[in-house]
């Protein structure tokens, strides 16, 4: 499955980089037309990243969205960590797989290398 990813500090671009996997970065395509994992970044207190709602309110693209994972950073409190995640799922019908912290330890990746098999 592929994995389409938003990454602004380098964080989710990091774990995205060790899964051994196809990857594209959401600012380098406008469509995609096969089924695939958003790997994105919580933005602030909670938000989805701009690029992200862009590309995702194309539907064609919301439409092969599979799951997501989200990365957030614990610093801006409980209620908004990785928050972008369970919006994503909620109004897109998808599960949120998996919240990593930052760019994640050698466990999330272990983790993550599994769940995108």
């Amino acid at each position: 499955m592929k994995i389409v990813y938003a990454s602004r500090t380098g964080n989710v671009e990091s774990i995205v980089s060790q899964l051994g996997v196809e990857t594209l970065d959401i600012n380098s395509v406008e469509t995609v037309s096969e089924d695939f994992i958003l790997f994105t970044y919580t933005d602030g207190a909670g938000d989805i990243p701009y690029e992200v709602e862009t590309f995702l309110g194309n539907p064609e693209n919301a439409s092969h969205l599979k799951g997501v994972v989200a990365s957030g950073d614990p610093m801006y409190g409980e209620d908004n960590y990785c928050v972008a995640g369970d919006k994503i799922a909620a109004q897109f019908g998808v599960e949120c797989l998996y919240k990593v912290e930052n760019a994640g330890t050698p466990e999330d990746i272990e983790k993550l290398a599994e769940l995108v098999k």
